[in-house]
């Protein structure tokens, strides 16, 4: 049978045929956070309840030095330590969570954002000047000893601070940031913001690319790609040419990643396209989820484990870790060890590419490099024909994930079936409205508390009945583009939902969430840890809802469901108000 296209490079790295677990390297040199006896005699005594815990501890000595001493324990127990002296050995060489870094007061933060004045619900306004108030509690700063000592540290050191999400995640995430970002632009942040993107230069620099998190345990795996979609925020806000020409070679070396290591080629009616996936040909268990994979690979046969291992990291990559979207086969789909994220092409990666070379194109204009700006128009152009001919579905008026096994797309509902149009990468404007009727054939318009990350239920934390706000941002602001006044009234019918969600939580618990369970309206659940409070992209998602609709967004009763005939009512009861108001 010939090897198809898209198949080389993981044919190549499994060495042709050698067992899998030979031929893929570790996630990093680390033997005590990426892989090796320390991290998996730790991880497997589960002295922690979150895996992620350990490999978030600093040493209180040099790792060689903490490595010999481990080695003469392990020998001494013949390598089965007793839960106990691992106990006490992780209290002798470890310092607790947290110690590496500072709460920060960003110093550009200031009373009263002009954004507040545009809200007209008194508690709304009230909230969004409590969110206002969060990026205080989740500013963080590193301490000098993550730079003098590096190797003591699973953190990257950061020359500036940053926002993290919140809860366990005490760092910086790539495309968390992205939402956390606009919402601090429109706090007035914008100094903390240009802080943190240097930082993701900074890893562009010395990496060639963004890590998942700023964690070296995330060094062998991105996320998706969104700086220069921040980068464009932050110079539409403030101007700033001149850091922009500095940066722009950082940039392109960014969008250069995914084309050297996550490209690949899907033949169609004798036409090739080039279109890009999620791909992480590293092995090994994650650090921060060790003994769930390491348990999860013991239901495989040997030789499969490096692969699932592969394939978990490379569902971590997207963002969505983890989903259906990734799960397939048989006899049980549902199970997490049916993973093939790699064999997907993705709907929202190529989307988020595809306005990044867009953007790329405007930057070189801008800066007069005309050249630069027609190659990075050809590319997006390109790529819009690819996503038109391999993942859009007109009789369904979506896009879909396209599975390089089964030369198939996957007709289940996502939210991602739409990011093409959040991302502007479209070409036919009637796109919108028949966005429109995929979500009412898909009944999502039914659902009071929010948009559902799939309509499947497997016990993963983006699935059903997980919302997540970014991918409320995804829907909402894609609808909000048709000329359509009805598909604009549902564009702010979804906005009013999720924002009575997260108000009436917040009056409830005074906290934020990462995701909402929109079966009932409670903070979400399901996934490999507790839902965690915070939260970043919740937060900057709320804002910008605020900021777009706070003219007409409330905090009382919300329409339960977004039925055609409801929607009807809705529209001419708000042409009449308009009518009668002098």
């Amino acid at each position: 049978m010939p090897v198809r296209t898209w198949e080389l490079p993981l044919l190549l790295l499994l060495g042709m045929g050698l067992k899998a677990q030979e031929a893929l390297p570790p996630p990093c040199e680390s033997q005590i956070y990426c892989h090796g006896e320390l991290l998996h005699q730790v991880q497997m005594a589960k002295l922690y309840p979150d895996d992620k815990q350990f490999v978030d501890m600093s040493l209180t000595d040099a790792p060689d030095q903490v490595l010999w001493s481990f080695s003469a324990l392990a020998t001494a127990h013949n390598h089965s330590i007793p839960k106990q002296q691992l106990q006490e050995f992780v209290q002798q060489y470890f310092q607790p969570v947290g110690q590496e870094l500072l709460p920060w007061t960003p110093e550009d933060w200031k009373d009263s954002p002009y954004f507040l004045q545009k809200i007209s619900d008194v508690k709304l306004r009230a909230w969004a000047e409590q969110l206002h108030e969060i990026w205080k509690k989740l500013g963080r700063k590193m301490k000098p000893e993550v730079l003098s000592h590096p190797e003591r540290f699973s953190l990257i050191y950061s020359e500036h601070p940053f926002i993290v999400p919140g809860g366990r995640f005490v760092e910086f995430y790539y495309w968390d940031s992205y939402w956390v970002i606009e919402g601090l632009l429109l706090s007035e942040m914008a100094e903390t913001v240009r802080g943190m993107l240097q930082n993701f230069l900074d890893l562009v620099k010395t990496y060639g690319h963004i890590p998942n998190g700023g964690r070296i345990y995330y060094l062998q795996r991105s996320h998706p790609p969104l700086l220069t979609l921040m980068m464009d925020r932050y110079v539409t806000h403030t101007n700033d040419t001149t850091f922009l020409r500095e940066n722009i070679k950082t940039l392109a070396l960014e969008l250069d990643f995914w084309t050297v290591n996550r490209t690949v080629s899907v033949n169609l009616g004798g036409e090739s396209y080039i279109l890009n996936r999620y791909y992480v040909p590293y092995g090994g268990p994650r650090p921060e989820s060790y003994s769930k994979d390491e348990e999860l690979a013991n239901t495989l046969p040997v030789g499969e484990r490096e692969a699932l291992w592969s394939e978990l990291k490379a569902g971590a990559e997207s963002g969505w870790d983890f989903s259906s979207r990734w799960l397939v086969g048989s006899p049980n789909p549902d199970l997490l060890s049916s993973i093939h994220t790699s064999k997907k092409v993705p709907v929202d990666l190529n989307a988020f590419l595809c306005q990044a070379e867009e953007l790329m194109s405007n930057f070189y204009a801008r800066l007069g490099d005309n050249v630069q700006a027609a190659k990075y128009k050809s590319l997006r152009d390109q790529r819009v024909t690819a996503m038109q001919a391999v993942l859009w579905d007109e009789q369904k008026g979506a896009w879909f994930d396209y599975d390089l096994e089964t030369r198939k797309k996957n007709f289940e509902f996502y939210p991602s079936n739409l990011s093409p149009l959040w991302a502007g990468c479209f070409s036919d404007s009637g796109d919108v409205d028949k966005a429109l009727k995929y979500l009412e054939d898909s009944q999502i318009l039914t659902y009071q508390y929010g948009i559902p990350a799939s309509l499947r239920n497997t016990g993963q934390q983006w699935d059903f009945p997980n919302g997540w706000a970014p991918l409320q941002d995804l829907v909402i602001r894609g609808l909000a583009k048709s000329h359509s006044p009805r598909t604009q009234e549902v564009a702010f019918q979804l906005a009013q939902n999720w924002i009575q969600t997260n108000f009436d939580i917040y009056s409830q618990k005074s906290a934020m969430y990462e995701k909402y369970d929109i079966s009932n309206g409670q903070p979400g659940g399901g996934g490999e840890y507790e839902v965690q409070e915070g939260f970043g992209w919740t937060n900057g998602v709320a804002m910008m809802l605020m900021d777009r609709y706070g003219d007409r967004l409330t905090s009382g009763t919300q329409l339960a469901f977004l039925t055609p005939h409801c929607l009807v009512a809705t529209f001419l009861l708000h042409l009449l108000l308009g009518f009668l108001s002098p």
